[in-house]
């Protein structure tokens, strides 16, 4: 089990407008210390600004562009390279303002480089403790995940559907048991790290083969993948909890079964997951639908941050759910 330190996804919206937050209050803590009313505060602050948001800005850019390489590196030797990143832009945005004598009593290069170091140590310390505070969150939506998914009826359901092909269709038997033992294998798996989109997918048929031997008729289908990205990373099981819900909500109440459909597709460098079934499944087992739904916002917020979002409505006769996360590919 993987429980190693990491540096933050620099590219992430949600960790570049930590970022900018937190030296921003820091930027403000110093002028606080260094004024003595609120016009010296306004003074102060703006004085600082002057040169610290340009190294901020460029200090971001240079992260943004780097961090495809920097974790590549282990820990303590991207940690370390980060650093002299910052300190580089620092160093490059003082001699500039140097140069061309923008700013009158420009502060010495080694206070800018201490203070471009204490800020940054700060980040890092931040989101390291972030990523410690993060863990037991990973684990308890890891096990509110094998509590929402995989119900003990659809166990017995699929058994007694498997005992009934034993004789009469002994090959089909077969490939429901192996899909059974594939789909309860993920189920059981380690499942923090991200998943190619084919494996998720390939997951959900199998499922659906099993929904589909108790089902028959009543339950249809409908994928619209064409333009799916397959070498796309997703977090596991995302998918198919919303589509064992959709069985279980939306076309087991109806005596006549219904349609469930699945669309995915990229957009602005995004991966949209859209899934519809009958709006039948508001009307009972509510609690257990909002469970699932909960655990799979938790998870995306885990990890994609601000970059994700779920979001469901009821819509001419139907129940969607709208999932939205970037297109991250695997990393070589």
């Amino acid at each position: 089990m993987k429980n190693q330190s990491r540096l933050p996804n620099l590219r992430n919206l949600g960790v570049i407008l930590r970022i900018l937050i937190i030296v921003n209050l820091a930027l403000a803590m110093a002028a606080y210390v260094l004024s003595t009313d609120l016009a010296d505060f306004l003074m102060q602050m703006a004085f600082i600004s002057t040169l610290s948001q340009p190294i901020l800005l460029a200090s971001i850019l240079v992260l943004y562009a780097a961090d495809t390489t920097l974790n590549k590196l282990k820990f303590a030797q991207g940690l370390v390279a980060s650093m002299l990143l910052v300190l580089l832009c620092s160093l490059l945005v003082h001699r500039f303002f140097a140069a061309f004598l923008l700013v009158g009593d420009l502060p010495a290069l080694s206070r800018v480089l201490f203070g471009a170091f204490a800020i940054s140590a700060l980040c890092f310390y931040y989101f390291h403790l972030l990523q410690r505070a993060q863990s037991p969150a990973v684990m308890e939506a890891r096990l509110q995940a094998l509590q929402a998914r995989i119900r003990p009826h659809f166990l017995f359901n699929s058994i007694n559907a498997v005992l009934s092909l034993i004789r009469s269709q002994p090959k089909q038997a077969e490939t429901a048991l192996e899909d059974m033992a594939d789909l309860f294998r993920v189920l059981m798996a380690d499942n923090r790290e991200l998943v190619p989109l084919a494996q998720e997918i390939g997951l959900c048929r199998q499922y659906l083969a099993l929904e589909k031997l108790r089902l028959n008729e009543r339950l249809n289908v409908q994928w619209q993948i064409d333009n799916m990205p397959p070498d796309a990373m997703i977090p596991p099981l995302i998918l198919q909890p919303l589509i064992e819900n959709a069985v279980y909500h939306g076309i087991e109440p109806l005596a006549d079964g219904g349609t469930i459909s699945i669309q995915i597709y990229t957009k602005a460098n995004e991966i949209h997951l859209l899934l519809k079934n009958p709006s039948n499944m508001q009307i009972n087992h509510h609690q257990g639908n909002k469970m699932a739904l909960s655990n799979i916002k938790e998870r995306l917020a885990l990890h994609f941050d601000l970059e994700a979002s779920l979001s469901c409505k009821q819509e001419h006769g139907e129940y969607v759910v709208h999932i939205r996360l970037p297109h991250q590919k695997q990393k070589l």
